[in-house]
């Protein structure tokens, strides 16, 4: 069976100046990818000094390659065109905010699939290989997005459908280059691959789910297609070497920012109980994620890793209160089942969230150490 990490990471870092400086240089034509490529070795092993230090149980390279946490695929594959995305994504709010703040939806201009979907090059080459060359045999994790994610965010009727029958058969082909990445992955001996920002959290308000209707999508058979997608995309890969995971993400824009607000109730059931991954990372750092009481469809031995921890402002969070939730969490899923993350990372976007490199170090100090009073080792085979 798969490590549960009691003690886990999303896995994204603020980026440091010298790495901004050194992209923009590349884009310019003024440094080479190699000089690039140095820089960008430079920060990535400082986030490994951070991570050390702070004494969590798995490592990342802080995304410091990426100009996004998706950006591996995009930029791995062709077939995407200039376009706004299928629907307008919800106005980002403020950590202190209740609801979305009104300044306009956030991405209204981006890239959809307006082309074949091809393979260029691996996704994560060169990232996992430099990482597994720095982590001295300690356990480590690559990110990608969900193959559903790709599609919820890439196939926009009037454009896609122009080249592919319907939804599921351009997800088919996101479910392709997904396995082949992971097959790479396992074969590198990559112990533990997380997925990430699959949309089901998009099928929670009954708002949005108008908005897809709007465009001819039913939101209930894209969440079926896209539980089934992700579930191709690993079927076959489980192993006790290696963990699958799938972050739940209710957004992270630079400065701090959220678009998801409303509990997991409408699509836990589905979701939970029919997604066949090692590992859950839900995020639960704010009241707008709604209760605990959806994990009760978590079928048992599924680790469920408790976002507590806010990646959106630097204020810590106290470690009685994490233990409180923890409690709370357990009268859903058995305390063996559950282990402890902040709720998204650092920095999925280049700006980074509002907070610095020792913020990021005393977050997840705290997440080890109360990991390590709840459960003692911050890993364990399930």
């Amino acid at each position: 069976m798969a490590i549960k990490f009691r003690a886990d990471q999303i896995g994204s870092f603020l980026r440091p100046p010298e790495v901004h400086r050194a992209r923009s240089a590349f884009a310019e034509g003024k440094i080479t990818l190699d000089a690039l490529r140095a820089v960008e070795d430079t920060a990535v092993i400082e986030v490994l000094g951070i991570q050390r230090r702070s004494g969590i149980g798995i490592y990342s390279d802080g995304e410091q390659r990426r100009s996004g946490w998706a950006a591996d695929f995009g930029e791995a594959v062709s077939g995407f065109v200039p376009g706004d995305p299928p629907v307008p994504r919800p106005s980002m709010g403020g950590v202190e905010t209740s609801t979305p703040a009104p300044t306009g939806p956030v991405g209204s201009t981006g890239r959809v699939i307006g082309g074949k979907l091809v393979s260029q090059r691996r996704l994560t080459e060169y990232e996992s290989g430099f990482l597994k060359s720095q982590v001295a045999g300690l356990p480590y994790k690559v990110t990608m997005p969900a193959a559903s994610y790709v599609i919820a965010r890439g196939y926009k009727p009037g454009v896609t459908d122009l080249i592919y029958a319907d939804r599921k058969a351009a997800l088919d082909v996101a479910v392709a280059m997904v396995r082949t990445e992971i097959e790479a992955l396992i074969a590198e001996g990559v112990p533990y691959i997380q997925l990430d920002n699959p949309h089901y959290p998009d099928y929670i308000s009954e708002e949005r789910c108008e908005q897809w209707r709007a465009i001819g999508i039913d939101p209930d058979q894209a969440l079926l297609e896209d539980i089934e997608a992700d579930n191709s995309s690993i079927a076959g890969f489980h192993g006790p070497d290696v963990t699958l995971a799938m972050h739940f993400c209710r957004g992270n824009s630079g400065g701090g920012g959220w678009h998801t607000a409303g509990g997991y109730d409408r699509i836990a059931e589905q979701i939970f109980s029919s997604l066949n991954v090692d590992t859950f990372l839900l995020e639960y750092d704010s009241k707008r994620a709604g209760t605990f009481e959806p994990l009760r469809f978590m079928p048992k031995g599924r680790t469920v890793t408790l976002g507590l921890v806010t990646t959106k402002a630097a204020q810590l969070e106290s470690e009685g209160t994490l233990l409180s939730r923890i409690d709370e969490a357990s009268k859903f899923v058995a305390i063996e089942d559950l282990a402890l993350s902040p709720q998204c990372g650092f920095a999925s976007t280049l700006q980074g969230n509002p907070l610095t490199t020792d913020d990021e170090q005393r977050k997840l100090e705290l997440v080890a150490a109360t990991a390590t009073k709840v459960w003692g080792a911050i890993q364990q085979a399930s």
